[in-house]
């Protein structure tokens, strides 16, 4: 067993789990309009909340409105990816759950990380980044392979590694 192994079993393989990346795909992108929707939502109530903060400053407030659609994100990303379940609301709703590949832990900083090199590669070119996932074996975007996080089922991978740690018990 290599050290890296140690650190982090080794990650699922769509040839022998199949079940994990079943339809991750088209699950990652209702996943995001369901986020896109709820994210709107938020951006509404907290515009509202800024506009009546500015007739209470006398305009004041209204200058930090600006700011409601990047703190949205920010909040956003950073309390559920962050979180102990590792999803997005949409991600929730498709089973899905973001795991992190090089041993390190995906706290909020890493989550917040992974939604800005997201919004990032979205930006430059959406296509490109959802074609790209139909080429790695893990269906990983883009912006995956750079902050080193896979995207899987969440149903059937608590199945999975509770088999993969079964084995390894039984090698000793």
């Amino acid at each position: 067993m290599s050290q890296t192994e140690t650190i982090r079993p080794s990650l699922p393989d769509p040839a022998t789990a199949p079940e994990l990346f079943e339809g991750v795909l088209t699950r990652r992108v209702l996943a995001f309009f369901i986020d896109l929707f709820v994210m709107g939502l938020m951006v509404l109530a907290f515009a509202f909340v800024g506009l009546l903060a500015g007739f209470l400053t006398f305009g004041l407030a209204w200058l930090a409105l600006v700011f409601v659609v990047p703190a949205t994100i920010v909040l956003y990303y950073g309390a559920t990816l962050g979180s102990a379940k590792r999803a997005t609301l949409g991600m929730q709703a498709m089973d899905l759950v973001l795991t992190p590949t090089r041993g390190q832990p995906l706290d909020g900083w890493m989550a917040f990380i992974h939604a800005g090199v997201f919004w990032l590669t979205t930006w430059i070119s959406w296509p490109l980044s959802l074609l790209f996932a139909l080429f790695t074996p893990r269906r990983q975007m883009i912006h995956d392979l750079i902050t080193g996080t896979l995207m899987l089922r969440r149903s059937p991978m608590v199945r999975h590694w509770q088999s993969h740690s079964a084995r390894t018990s039984q090698a000793y």
